[in-house]
């Protein structure tokens, strides 16, 4: 074994650790204020997109989703800040990597002991790293944000808190369910873009289709002129026809497209409303079944 010899050349050596020095100090300052802009403008333009809505849609998911605006400033700043912690250690690490070349002390057997170091670690908590990858690819693609409602697979509820190792739900219960990331293989978010409204309307199985239709056609028309849903329906209800016949009854389906979550109360409401037209108009209901009576 040879003692550590460190090579000490003056003023050579102190210049050039000044010089490695100066380079990390100014590059860090230069990308950290790069990204720091970056993450600012990118938060102006969804701002001003949030404000200024270029179509009715637009406006209506931008009030349907009211934390749209603070989930992706949430999302920009722990982007950002991810940015600036890896562009920090890489910096640091070239930075000393370099010194220690120029003090001419060997790196080979230092990276193949950092080598060797790091295969152990990652072995011995591979659950973790999958997590924080996990997290950080979640965030990275906006899969979802705080206020979505999510199904993970084994549980469906709203997102309360989104970060790199666990993502905490709250399901309809009132549960709190605490979800590794890197368990999650695959998730359904129910909150971006649109839901569907989807309601079958029965009637008596020997009514007329199309005079059926055309009442169903009028109350969509209604609902659709209604203020009081001008900020959850994203269009005019769709009669799609006749859906299912059987010995008693007729099916007629009618769809809407609706902001996030809000088709529940636009099934309650269009069937409502479908079933009071149609009596008003005078079609009948479905017969009930009662069977055949024997002797």
């Amino acid at each position: 074994m040879y003692p550590l010899a460190i090579e000490w050349i003056w003023p050579d050596t102190p210049i050039a650790l000044a010089i490695i020095l100066v380079v990390a100090l100014v590059s860090h300052a230069l990308i950290m204020r790069g990204i720091r802009l970056g993450t600012q403008a990118a938060i102006r333009r969804a701002k001003a997109h949030h404000e200024h809505p270029d179509s009715r849609t637009a406006r209506i998911l931008a009030l349907a989703t009211g934390a749209t605006q603070e989930r992706h400033e949430q999302r920009t700043a722990t982007v950002g800040s991810l940015l600036r912690n890896l562009t920090s250690i890489v910096i640091w690490l070239i930075a000393a990597l370099l010194m220690l070349a120029v003090l001419g002390i060997p790196l080979a057997p230092l990276l193949a002991s950092a080598g060797v170091g790091g295969i152990a670690l990652a072995f011995g908590a591979q659950s973790l790293i999958k997590d924080f990858l996990s997290g950080i690819f979640m965030i990275l693609e906006d899969q979802y944000g705080v206020g979505d409602l999510v199904d993970t697979g084994e549980v469906t509820g709203t997102v309360e808190e989104v970060g790199l190792r666990v993502t905490r739900l709250r399901d309809g219960t009132g549960t709190v369910w605490y979800v590794r990331n890197g368990e999650i293989l695959r998730v359904g978010n129910q909150s971006q873009g649109w839901s569907t409204a989807i309601v079958d309307v029965p009637v008596a199985y020997d009514e007329d289709a199309g005079k059926v239709i055309g009442i169903l056609e009028q109350v969509a028309t209604h609902m659709e002129q209604d203020e009081a849903y001008a900020d959850v329906l994203l269009g005019k209800p769709t009669v799609a026809g006749v859906n299912a016949v059987t010995a008693t009854a007729m099916t007629i389906r009618m769809t809407a497209k609706t902001a996030p979550n809000q088709h529940w109360g636009i099934q309650r409401t269009l069937l409502e409303r479908s079933l009071h037209a149609l009596a008003k108009a005078g079609v009948r209901s479905p017969a009930p079944s009662l069977g055949v009576v024997g002797p």
